[in-house]
């Protein structure tokens, strides 16, 4: 299964392709950088910063700043990863930045429910904004 972010929703894509991982399905998400994230753009960029600086460089825990790594954490979040089931799970998830090659011919599937104009918020954020404007290298 292929879905497209552009424009979705980062929770509501995450937990779709959650379940659809621990129904055995093959997840590839294309266009993590254009996912977006909900929230004002200041309190975001501060909980993400807070979240990179905890615990020791050496033990973790270790949050990735780059966009497809991040997209693919958040969907760890939705997962039993602590089980047997949630690893294997995890481990059927890929994320891409862009259309990779061998995927540019195949059909690409979004999720109508987690469109950003499914929701009334204004405040939000894509995903390759908060990675630049926290920290990103």
């Amino acid at each position: 299964m292929i879905i497209d972010g552009k424009n979705l929703i980062a929770g509501r894509l995450a937990s779709y392709a959650a379940k659809q991982a621990l129904q055995g399905n093959d997840v590839q998400v294309i266009n993590s950088e254009q996912v977006l994230v909900t929230g004002s753009q200041k309190d975001l960029v501060k909980k993400q910063r807070e979240r990179q600086q905890r615990g020791h460089p050496y033990k973790g825990p270790f949050i990735p700043t780059r966009e497809d790594r991040l997209l693919r954490r958040i969907i760890r979040g939705m997962l039993p990863f602590h089980y047997a089931r949630g690893q294997t799970a995890y481990r059927k998830v890929k994320c891409y930045i862009g259309i990779p090659e061998e995927l540019k011919d195949k059909k690409a599937e979004t999720v109508p429910k987690s469109n950003i104009s499914k929701t009334q918020t204004l405040k939000y954020i894509r995903l390759s904004e908060l990675c630049r404007l926290s920290g990103k290298k």
